[in-house]
């Protein structure tokens, strides 16, 4: 009887954390897996997998204070096992969302533009820029995030702006 008591408590807890937690951050992580994957219902698994991941790992986290990094690590590491399964499943090419008349009218051709080109850039080179300039993350941060070296979130970075450059002037993809 008395294992009952500090286990509700711990689910409680769980429960509190990573609802305050969702309800800050979730939105921005759904855009950020809607850029990587291309679709809205996948991100929002992917979103919802990965809080409820948290919470099921809750009582094993060693620093709760990077929650939120744990959080977008795994959008991040699903979204990969997403696009992994797109390329080993013999549907043919994936293609870019179709933009709702409400997000047409919200979202100018310019913003479009960007995002498909985005899109066609290598799986690492987008999450660098989405992490970087969409989600606001320092270098660290991002390193943290992707598990790589901060060098190699710098070239990347680097090389990422070069081609995204390249297809928006040039219209290569």
């Amino acid at each position: 009887m008395t294992h009952a008591a500090p286990r509700a408590r711990d689910v409680a807890d769980a429960d509190t954390a990573v609802t305050a937690l969702y309800r800050g951050h979730a939105l921005g992580l759904m855009r950020l897996a809607l850029i990587m994957v291309g679709d809205r219902p996948t991100a929002e698994d992917v979103v919802q997998d990965a809080f409820l991941g948290l919470h099921r790992r809750w009582g094993h986290l060693r620093d709760r204070e990077n929650a939120l990094a744990y959080v977008r690590s795994t959008v991040l590491n699903n979204c990969r096992s997403v696009l992994r399964r797109r390329r080993l499943t013999p549907r043919g090419r994936h293609e870019p969302p179709v933009w709702s008349a409400e997000a047409a009218a919200l979202v100018g051709e310019e913003r479009r533009e960007v995002i498909r080109a985005l899109q066609s850039l290598p799986a690492r080179q987008r999450e660098a820029l989405v992490l970087r300039y969409f989600c606001e993350l320092t270098e660290e941060e991002i390193a943290r995030t992707m598990r790589v070296s901060r060098g190699t979130v710098k070239s990347t970075t680097s090389r990422a702006i070069s081609a995204l450059g390249r297809i928006l002037e040039g219209g290569e993809r």
